[in-house]
């Protein structure tokens, strides 16, 4: 039965974001893995050390870091992001998939959302 209420948009976004990663999955062959290791799994952080973290102050929120991240001229929709640790500090490990269908990761400083590499 069909009723009339708004939608989350955060479903939405979920959603959206569900199609793009299920139409990504035939290419992430072992070409395009090879082309970019992710990080070693050990290196990030579980959804609950990157809730820690944000709340201790360690690292600014994700929606913090996409937000710089923009300011500084980057879009695409962000169809992967991880905090792992570089050294000594963290560093969000942000995929992002461009409107001509370009990947493309890019790692943002955890602390000061200051952009590191993007290619």
């Amino acid at each position: 039965m069909f009723t009339a209420r708004r939608l989350d948009p955060h479903i939405m976004q979920v959603s959206r974001l569900s199609i793009v990663l299920l139409m990504l999955g035939p290419l992430a062959g072992p070409a395009a893995a090879a082309d970019s290791p992710p990080p070693h799994r050990g290196t990030c952080l579980s959804k609950m050390e990157q809730r820690a973290a944000v709340a201790s102050h360690r690292a600014i929120s994700l929606g913090q870091a996409l937000k710089n991240l923009r300011s500084q001229g980057h879009r695409g929709e962000v169809v992967g992001a991880r905090l792992c640790r570089k050294g000594e500090s963290l560093v969000y490990v942000l995929t992002l998939l461009a409107r001509n269908g370009k990947v493309t990761r890019t790692s943002v400083d955890a602390v000061n959302g200051e952009l590191i590499t993007g290619r």
